[in-house]
């Protein structure tokens, strides 16, 4: 079904060969998660969308799905609050950034408040 996708070959010329193969050159999934002291993380605040409602993002995660999701779990159960991690962003309901840039640069991170 991945090699039926559409949309990853648009701008790509007919080819009338049936063995023909295309190639994307997607991004390519982290294999390593970098260590703490190297992560830049970004802790910003975000309405967009969400009905008014405030969560917290959390950018700038290099590494493997895995790490981000125990991150992301790590800073909920601190918070006491819900949230999600996919993508490389970890939110967090409500407005958190005050008290997650203490508790990430004492796990080792790089954090700064974005806005």
């Amino acid at each position: 079904m991945a090699q039926n996708d559409w949309k990853s070959r648009l701008g790509v010329v007919y080819s009338s060969n049936p063995d023909f193969s295309y190639d994307t050159d997607g991004e390519r999934e982290e294999t390593t998660t970098l260590p703490p002291e190297r992560q830049n993380l970004i802790i910003s605040i975000d309405r967009k969308q969400r009905a008014g409602k405030q969560v917290t993002l959390v950018k700038g995660f290099k590494g493997l799905d895995e790490d981000l999701e125990n991150l992301g779990r790590i800073l909920k159960s601190k918070c006491g609050v819900g949230g999600s991690a996919k993508d490389g962003v970890i939110i967090i309901q409500g407005d958190f950034r005050d008290r997650l840039i203490p508790i990430l640069q004492n796990m080792g991170y790089k954090a700064k408040r974005g806005n």
